[in-house]
């Protein structure tokens, strides 16, 4: 809503910007915190996060890519705006498979690192839609209901109509997530569990909360969203991800 939020000469302060920026530093502190408190070795905590962004941000704007593909047909400049347009799925995909590559280098263990991370990952989302919110984008549809936002002044989203705070309910679910996966790590003995827990509870979510979305530029599947497409997939593969990972954990036991 207020995506300017002060400048200082000819620099300006952007509330996406700047929020996106606190996640990330938000996220790097609590998984630094975490592992030390799990007996993981934290020196890997700063290039796991750099190659998780890096990677996941790289991935986000493909995906966005793919979802306009019609839109850079017709004009190609479209792709030379290379900070506006993201799709979150392509940054979790591309963050994890970043993950992967980093701990096989390293030869340290992948799913007990995943575990430490993804809490913060869904902690970094919960301040990057409040960026979303600030900016305008992701917003939803049109509604009379009481908790309407009206934007006046936005980039994105149609200003002069009560939308419903979409980006704001996704910031709560995000944050959310981040204490039920904090919460559920202090027990859980099975490496790879809080990692499919967290890809369950974001993906339902999501499909739930794209029911209000308003921006359709991002493209659909049949009746479906192309994110709640990806969502069912996504809750399928980390169902199935959740069962192996307890069954391996039974069997080696026995």
């Amino acid at each position: 809503m207020y995506n300017d939020l002060f400048t200082i000469g000819n620099f300006t302060i952007h509330g996406y910007g700047l929020m996106i920026a606190i996640g990330i530093v938000a996220a790097y502190a609590v998984a630094e915190l975490r592992a030390r408190k799990k007996g993981l070795e934290d020196k890997y905590i700063f290039p796991l996060l750099v190659w998780g962004v890096v990677i996941g941000f790289v991935c986000a704007k493909i995906l966005y890519y793919i979802t306009i593909l019609d839109e850079i047909r017709s004009d190609p400049r479209i792709m030379l705006n290379i900070f506006d347009g993201f799709v979150v799925y392509g940054g979790i995909i591309g963050g994890i498979a970043a993950g992967y590559c980093f701990c096989r280098i390293k030869k340290i263990n992948f799913w007990e690192y995943l575990d430490l991370v993804v809490p913060s990952i869904a902690l970094a989302q919960g301040f990057g839609r409040i960026g979303c919110f600030l900016a305008g984008c992701c917003y939803g549809v049109a509604t009379d209901g009481p908790l309407a936002i009206t934007f006046t002044d936005s980039q994105f989203a149609p200003n002069g109509v009560a939308l419903v705070p979409t980006q704001l309910y996704s910031s709560a679910f995000d944050f959310l997530n981040f204490a039920v996966l904090c919460l559920l790590s202090r027990k859980n003995k099975v490496s790879g569990r809080i990692s499919a827990l967290y890809l369950i509870i974001y993906s339902v979510g999501r499909f739930i909360i794209e029911f209000f979305r308003g921006d359709l530029i991002r493209g659909q599947v049949g009746a479906l969203s192309t994110s709640q497409f990806i969502a069912i997939f996504v809750i399928l593969f980390a169902v199935a991800l959740f069962w192996k990972r307890s069954h391996d954990y039974k069997k080696a036991e026995i």
